[in-house]
């Protein structure tokens, strides 16, 4: 097991920073690499930029809420619309960099893990956007 709890990021002491299984740590490092790299390309931000305004529907709208304003007093309250994002959830946002910066790094194939299936969903709508394979694993406690 390797771990790392200190960096240029600072310390994070006996409850943070990185423990995982060696095998993993080479394929951790090389995404973290790429996501670096990714980070400072006007190319690569210019392309999540599009496929989020484009595919995804950002930015979500914001609903003013009258009767829950009211019941809250003076707060005008309202609701960020993510459910309105293409496949109904946030989860897309956050797959569509991932997918992404996985087609830059070369990889033809994602997985996912899902509980209640909207991660599961959006992962593969991604895939499927960017012409790669995907497989989307549940639990059998979570079907």
């Amino acid at each position: 097991m390797s771990s790392k709890t200190d960096n240029n990021l600072g310390h994070f002491g006996e409850f943070g920073g990185i423990y995982v299984p060696d095998t993993l740590m080479t394929p951790l490092l090389e995404v973290a690499e790429a996501y670096e790299e990714a980070r400072q390309d006007p190319d690569f931000q210019q392309e999540l930029s599009y496929y989020l305004r484009e595919y995804v529907g950002r930015p979500t709208p914001l609903t003013y809420c009258p009767r829950l304003s009211e019941a809250c007093g003076k707060a005008r309250m309202y609701l960020k619309r993510e459910d309105l994002a293409h496949t109904g959830s946030h989860k897309i946002n956050n797959c569509i960099g991932q997918g992404l910066l996985a087609k830059r790094m070369g990889r033809k194939k994602v997985m996912a893990e899902t509980g209640a299936g909207q991660h599961g969903v959006a992962v593969a709508t991604v895939a499927a956007l960017l012409g790669m394979e995907c497989d989307v694993y549940m639990g059998e406690e979570d079907t």
